[in-house]
């Protein structure tokens, strides 16, 4: 394999996953949800 398949292809990956990266980096993270039960709750 001395026409540089495996580097193409691993260029294509690093490619591929630094555009994935870009895009998740830009999106909202979720926020941790704060459930408020009553105080004098039930058992």
């Amino acid at each position: 394999m001395a026409d540089g398949f495996l580097e193409k292809h691993y260029e294509d990956y690093e490619a591929r996953k630094a555009a994935w990266l870009r895009k998740k980096k830009h999106l909202p993270k979720a926020k941790p949800r704060n459930i408020e039960r009553p105080d004098d709750e039930a058992l």
